[in-house]
């Protein structure tokens, strides 16, 4: 058996704000970045485990200096050791006792810890020679379900209904998982609508989409109505009536005012409304579900746990679950969540609109679709088009469609040049420069 030996974790910074690519009504001039953590091994073959949490500039050394605290927890342990109880070892990151005090579960430790997890996770998928979403769909149920802390949420799903949700499926993997390599995931594009854009790059940023094949395009809202409704109109303009116009707000509204703006805006019939207020206002997400009636609420990216999943599940408060594959606490946590939302008949469409971010949720999804849910109705998984380039397998867009990864991990290995480039503030990129944000 081999051994984790070291833990290490890195800044690295994109500087993003520089062409305003990401910038939304929240976020204004953000430099995407990533908290990256990686588990060294004392295996022959050097094999390595991956993880990020994505983060937005100043603040990545906050997740870093949680990645350095949890480490202990995983080095000198072997890989065996933990995937023989991945509840159990969980329960220990997340739950160490003394930073617990400093959770629980939200916040930069739980983005630590989930850095931490998805590496573990990754190291395992590399071991079996097997990309992650594969890893995971040859599981058993009752492995997958081995795997999940039903703590705090057992009002609403057991480990019982879990079983019985993934044996549902079981029999029929086969069918969905021949059809994902094949026609691989509905995906959409975030990368023509950001708030920073002029006019002419949204028109033209559109006209490239439809051209390029999009069915489904998002678009930033939540600055001046006035704004938000001249832009939408460009965008409805060049898309034409029959493709989707997602909106997202960027948790920018109070109650009352998102209510008021998606009434104004529901003249371009959008999708959906993404983050209409804030993360944590389940009671006010279900007040504005209910008044903007048959448009749905879209949220998720920035829930800290599965604990708000769940109300907002049982508050019908949510109509499509976006779920973040680094804001959780790692993989164990997000399974909760395909869990409850199969349950409860949400469809999980994952927020993907940071660096890293499709590389990890083109696995949650095409797992979700093959184990979970099978099903593709109204699912289809966010792309951004940048920063891509510094992954050692990207991911790969066809026709409007994710396809299927092969290469053994959870596709998040950095290239080792782009970590020298932009780790921040030693890297070539950022010699003499401050992050923006």
């Amino acid at each position: 058996m081999h051994r984790i030996i070291s833990v290490s974790a890195h800044d690295v910074r994109f500087p993003t704000s520089r062409t305003l690519a990401g910038s939304d009504a929240m976020h204004t001039a953000p430099d995407y970045s990533a908290a990256y953590a990686v588990l060294k091994t004392d295996r022959e073959d050097g094999l390595e485990g991956h993880g990020l949490a994505f983060t937005l500039g100043r603040g990545t050394e906050v997740v870093v200096a949680g990645i350095n605290a949890l480490a202990p927890i995983v080095v000198g342990r072997t890989l065996e050791s933990i995937t023989a109880d991945m509840k159990g070892f969980w329960r220990a990151v997340t739950g160490e006792q003394q930073l617990r005090w400093i959770g629980p579960e939200k916040g930069a430790i739980h983005l630590a810890a989930a850095a931490l997890v998805n590496a573990v996770w990754d190291l395992y998928a590399k071991v079996e020679r097997k990309p992650l979403w594969k890893l995971l769909v040859d599981m058993s149920p009752e492995q997958l379900v081995a795997c999940i802390d039903f703590r705090y949420i057992s009002d609403a799903l057991t480990a019982e209904e879990a079983l019985a949700i993934l044996q549902r499926m079981a029999p029929t993997r086969a069918e969905r998982e021949a059809e994902i390599r094949r026609a691989g995931y509905p995906a959409y594009t975030t990368s023509a609508g950001w708030l920073g854009y002029s006019d002419e790059k949204l028109r033209a940023l559109c006209r490239e989409a439809v051209a390029a094949g999009w069915t489904h395009v998002k678009l930033k809202v939540g600055q001046r109505i006035e704004d938000d409704v001249r832009r939408a109109r460009i965008v409805r303009e060049e898309i034409g009536p029959d493709r989707r116009l997602m909106m997202d707000a960027n948790q920018v509204w109070d109650v009352g005012d998102a209510i008021a703006t998606v009434r104004r805006l529901s003249e371009f019939e959008p999708y959906w409304i993404e983050e209409p207020t804030s993360p944590d206002d389940v009671l006010g997400h279900a007040t504005i579900a209910r008044a903007v009636a048959p448009i749905k609420v879209a949220t998720g990216e920035h829930c800290q746990n599965r604990v708000i999943f769940k109300q907002l599940f049982q508050a019908e408060a949510i109509g499509f679950c976006q779920l973040d594959a680094c804001r959780l606490g790692g993989l164990n946590e997000v399974l909760a969540v395909l869990l409850l939302a199969a349950k409860f008949g949400v469809p999980v469409c994952p927020h993907a609109g940071g660096v890293g971010l499709c590389e990890y949720v083109q696995h949650i999804s095409m797992f979700d679709y093959i184990a979970v849910s099978g099903s593709l109705e109204n699912r289809v998984l966010e792309y951004v088009e940048h920063l891509h380039e510094h992954f050692v397998d990207p991911v790969v867009i066809r026709d409007g469609r994710y396809i299927a990864p092969t290469a053994p991990g959870y596709s998040i290995t950095l290239r080792p040049e782009s970590v020298r480039e932009y780790e921040f503030p030693s890297g070539t990129a950022w010699m003499g420069v401050a992050s923006t944000l």
